[in-house]
């Protein structure tokens, strides 16, 4: 059985301000440093193989403070990266919704279907290198949202908080979710 840890970088100023982030580049706040320190120091607790990151300073920070802490390898994976919103990066949530009724109808925005084609290879490449122990994805709320839907065949109504962990596991292509939401307060 392959296990894999699915870890929202931590907190930035665009975060706080609930603006769009996509492939923008903020760097993560203070309270983002310290949500992924304690991250990190229960995932090292698990003996985890290897962590990988999108290319996004706040994913790469989170994850090399993870990979750090567990003193194993940390690899960049662009697959990883966040949906990308186009004109509406840096936008206000609310604002773009109160436009367009929801975000994936605004113009120009990556459609989360797409999103899921590009991700999923990764999860299984992941699955595939977990030999001595999970495997530690470092991502995006709008990448780690669809592979959590698909894994349960739903929609997933609560927040993926900054600096939260979601275990899944892969057993003979048997994909499963094992834990929500796993979030260290710090």
């Amino acid at each position: 059985m392959s296990r894999i840890i699915l870890v929202r970088h931590g907190r930035t100023v665009l975060n706080a301000e609930d603006r769009l982030r996509g492939l923008a580049d903020p760097e993560l706040d203070s309270i983002g440093i310290d949500q992924a320190k304690a991250v990190a120091a229960d995932i090292a607790r698990l003996n985890p193989h290897v962590v990988w990151s999108s290319p996004l300073e706040r994913a790469v920070r989170t994850a090399t403070i993870i990979a750090d802490a567990a003193a194993i390898a940390h690899h960049v994976d662009a697959r990883l990266n966040d949906r990308d919103y186009g004109e509406w990066t840096g936008e206000l949530r609310t604002e773009v919704i109160r436009l367009f009724g929801r975000v994936d109808a605004a113009p120009g925005v990556e459609p989360q279907s797409d999103v899921f084609e590009r991700v999923w290879p990764a999860v299984v490449d992941a699955a595939q290198t977990a030999t001595s122990g999970p495997v530690v994805l470092v991502s995006h709320d709008a990448v780690l949202r669809p592979i959590l839907e698909s894994i349960i065949g739903g929609t997933i109504d609560e927040t993926i908080a900054p600096g939260s962990c979601h275990l899944i596991s892969e057993d003979g292509n048997r994909w499963s979710v094992q834990a929500m939401n796993w979030k260290v307060d710090s």
